[in-house]
């Protein structure tokens, strides 16, 4: 199921995030990230948080 995630998270990194812990903290700082315009970071947070938890 991770990889499902993962691969969320590259495509949309909001809905990866989403998946992994719902609407916490950790997804509104991705779509902070992902709005405006860091959308690597946004990948590399999203990523993280999948990993990490």
């Amino acid at each position: 199921m991770d990889i499902i995630r993962i691969i969320c998270a590259i495509l949309l990194p909001p809905l990866g995030v989403f998946l992994q812990v719902g609407l916490g903290t950790d997804f509104w700082i991705n779509v902070l990230l992902t709005i405006f315009g860091f959308y690597i970071l946004g990948i590399i947070h999203a990523v993280w948080v999948i990993v990490r938890k």
